[in-house]
């Protein structure tokens, strides 16, 4: 069962399967639900927010086996003209360590890509190795700590399209001086 098929689900359909395995692959952390938290008035008004930005990009990736069962899904949406972001992954138990996760992240960096993002990013609790190690493997850099009420202490990864900002970001933290593209661009 190493053979995975891709698939792109609506909202709609992508809901019940998020319903059905959630809690298999969440149980234990200790996040709670914020969106439903909020009442139906605060919903929409979210909603209206996002009005006369244009159709809002959101991605809703679903791993099948070869059986056609469901291994695992990662979705993420547009947050402005320059970010995507890649709000939520999972690989279902069963189907862990055998890769599924590093391709879902390669087919959402190549998806982002191909619409003109500039930065890919996600949040991930600070220990969840088993989601950060194959992101810095595909090219994601540590950019930020977050103390978050719902999920604790965050780790932000971005994935930079622009080949200068990811060296900016080297710089930034102190792992390489300065070469001449970061020199020129600082006016160094």
């Amino acid at each position: 069962m190493n053979k995975f098929t891709f698939k792109e689900l609506t909202e709609e359909e992508f809901k019940p399967i998020w319903d059905t395995y959630r809690k298999d692959v969440f149980s234990s952390d200790h996040s709670y639900p914020f969106w439903e938290l909020m009442t139906d008035g605060e919903k929409q008004n979210i909603k209206n927010l996002g009005k006369g930005q244009g159709e809002r990009i959101d991605i809703r990736l679903v791993a099948f086996d070869d059986g056609g069962n469901i291994a695992g899904w990662s979705w993420g949406f547009q947050e402005n003209r320059v970010n995507f972001y890649m709000a939520n992954s999972a690989v279902l138990p069963k189907y862990r360590r055998m890769g599924l996760y590093s391709k879902m992240v390669e087919y959402m960096i190549r998806k982002a890509k191909d619409f003109g993002f500039q930065l890919l990013y996600s949040k991930h609790c600070a220990t969840n190795n088993s989601v950060i190690i194959p992101k810095l493997k595909a090219g994601f850099t540590i950019s930020k700590m977050e103390i978050d009420d719902v999920f604790g202490v965050l780790i932000h990864l971005h994935y930079y399209y622009n080949e200068t900002r990811r060296k900016m970001m080297d710089y930034r933290c102190g792992q390489t001086a300065p070469d001449e593209d970061i020199k020129k661009l600082l006016g160094l």
